[in-house]
């Protein structure tokens, strides 16, 4: 949970306006402009490309349109770059774009006479498109552009790359027409407020407008969407079409969907406004406590952490001595007694040294059948997870409906995701989340050690302060979560977090702002969502080193929200 930040602020925020996805990628083009690169969709193997020491090539599956698309794999010593020298018009704006799956995936162009540019994604397991632009200089004829991953991470794969902007001479471009209508939509999980829609990519695609009963409600530049704000029990119609520089495809044909009764989740015997607490199983200069001793406030207490162990997937845990438990018979006691006061005690996987790896069914299911045997053996009520260093969204929400089968309705699932995992519903937190948001209890996001980043409403907000708070947690409201599956993520004092710590006052602000329209600063939401879980703070620990003041201030406000 405490964990410093290895990325640069600003470059946070740049990477976060490209994954957030809300707004055009393109602008209109002129009738001139062609995509200059040349097998853009790698459909001649890597003819016009140069791979870095034969470390590219072309693989027939995945591909995000067409037959094939680049492969590339990276080494402990090399990026696997794959780049291009298209000719361009001196002067002139260029849009660079294409699909992009894998980790650490970065697209980018150099020579441009100007300023080279570049973005870049943190991965996902599905496509996801990349997109920037860049100015040529009075003198420039010729722009590299590239792709690469990162050193020693896994593969990552690319596709339909375009460079639209006036034609530079170098032939071979293709004219951009207006694209075909989208196939396969179809309506997946429904909640009682949103409903996810998917459907087939459409080759030449930029993006893709939704339209729900007849009205367009949305604008996304990949396959899917979650449709949110609906009311419960409802049906409702929806169409979708893909659109690009050239123009709108018709619409595609109808689906209907029916929004559920109630809100979703799991975690049966937690509050309907519930506080969550880390406690540390180890001893960090913060006041060490056994489970008895966390206060009242707390009605959901994260055990922190589980251990890896040598197979993948598989979780164990150990109580640390220096926690001061004569037995583990004494800690199971305390779980117990908890309970009977009606907490849930869940057991935390991951944090800032968590190394636990869940990409494969294997490991999936070693996940789900050691968390499930801890959870007999000492009582815990559920999982929390908290992987600060990369999570595949396929398996770990096959391990988590996994787990749940075997635990059943009362599960108790918790995430604290960083500031960065939440910014788009295409990125592998946001999108286990709404996976599992038929078992998830809270997303207690991390809204600390973070820098700045965008709000739902496209602008940037620096941490510690309200807005912050409000304008971050608009997107997970916004994006497909029940507002019962949303809470605020604070450090306790000071010394809990590197960065980002707000006095409990602001927290009590913001809640009211989400949950009542009162006490906002400058961003204040469309609407209120009286439903919001609560809060969380890392950690009891640091809470009962700074006398407790965070709980006894946040605790009453989150118990007395509406």
């Amino acid at each position: 949970m405490d964990r410093a930040r290895r990325w640069i602020e600003g470059a946070l925020a740049v990477t976060a306006a490209a994954a957030l996805g809300v707004t055009a990628l393109a602008t209109t083009a002129q009738a001139a402009d062609i995509n200059v690169a040349k097998n853009a969709g790698f459909e001649s193997d890597l003819s016009n490309w140069t791979c870095s020491a034969g470390t590219g090539s072309v693989v027939g599956s995945p591909v995000h349109s067409g037959a094939r698309a680049l492969k590339g794999t990276p080494t402990a010593q090399d990026t696997a770059q794959c780049s291009q020298a298209v000719a361009v018009k001196p002067n002139s704006t260029y849009t660079l774009s294409s699909w992009v799956q894998g980790s650490y995936v970065y697209l980018g162009a150099s020579g441009t006479g100007t300023t080279d540019v570049s973005t870049w994604t943190p991965g996902s397991s599905g496509w996801q498109q990349l997109s920037t632009t860049f100015t040529t200089g009075a003198n420039t004829t010729s722009v590299t552009v590239y792709t690469h991953g990162w050193y020693g991470q896994s593969a990552y794969y690319a596709d339909d790359v375009s460079v639209l902007g006036p034609d530079g001479g170098g032939g071979g471009g293709d004219p951009v027409v207006i694209p075909a209508v989208p196939a396969g939509l179809a309506a997946g999980t429904t909640t009682s407020s949103s409903v996810d829609l998917s459907w087939n990519p459409v080759s030449g695609a930029t993006g893709y407008n939704v339209y729900r009963d007849g009205s367009k409600v949305a604008s996304v530049s990949g396959a899917s969407a979650t449709a949110t704000g609906l009311a419960a029990a409802t049906s409702y119609s929806f169409q979708v079409s893909a659109t690009n520089s050239a123009g709108e495809s018709a619409k595609s044909a109808a689906v209907t969907a029916k929004t559920a009764t109630s809100g979703g989740g799991g975690g049966g015997t937690v509050p309907k406004h519930a506080v969550t607490g880390y406690w540390q199983n180890f001893n960090n200069g913060a006041t060490v406590q056994k489970l008895r001793d966390v206060p009242s406030q707390y009605d959901i207490i994260a055990v922190s952490f589980a251990d890896a162990t040598s197979t993948p997937g598989q979780i164990s845990f150990t109580l640390d001595p220096a926690v001061g438990y004569a037995s583990a018979a004494d800690f199971k006691a305390d779980i117990a007694a908890k309970q009977a006061a009606g907490k849930s005690v869940i057991l935390s996987v991951g944090g800032e040294k968590g190394s636990v790896s869940v990409n494969s069914d294997a490991s999936a299911t070693a996940f789900a059948d050691s968390a499930y045997s801890l959870m007999q053996q000492y009582g815990f009520d559920g999982v929390d997870i908290d992987l600060e260093n990369g999570l595949n969204s396929t398996y770990m929400s096959k391990a988590l409906h996994q787990l749940s089968a075997k635990a059943g309705a009362k599960l108790v699932l918790t995430m604290a995701p960083q500031t960065i995992d939440m910014q788009s519903t295409s990125g592998e937190y946001f999108k286990t989340a709404l996976n599992v948001k038929d078992i998830l209890t809270v997303v207690n996001m991390q809204y600390y050690n973070s820098g700045s980043m965008l709000g739902c409403d496209g602008k940037v907000y620096s941490q510690g302060s309200v807005d912050f708070l409000t304008a971050l947690a608009c997107i997970q409201l916004e994006g497909g979560l029940d507002p019962s599956q949303v809470g605020l993520g604070v450090p306790a004092s000071t010394r809990g977090a590197g960065s980002g710590y707000v006095d409990p006052s602001v927290v009590n602000n913001a809640l009211d702002c989400l949950t009542r329209g009162t006490g906002c600063g400058s961003f204040k939401p469309a609407r209120t969502y009286p439903g919001l879980r609560g809060a969380m703070t890392w950690s009891t620990n640091w809470d009962a080193t700074a006398g407790n003041a965070w709980s006894n201030s946040v605790g009453p406000k989150v118990h007395s929200l509406p």
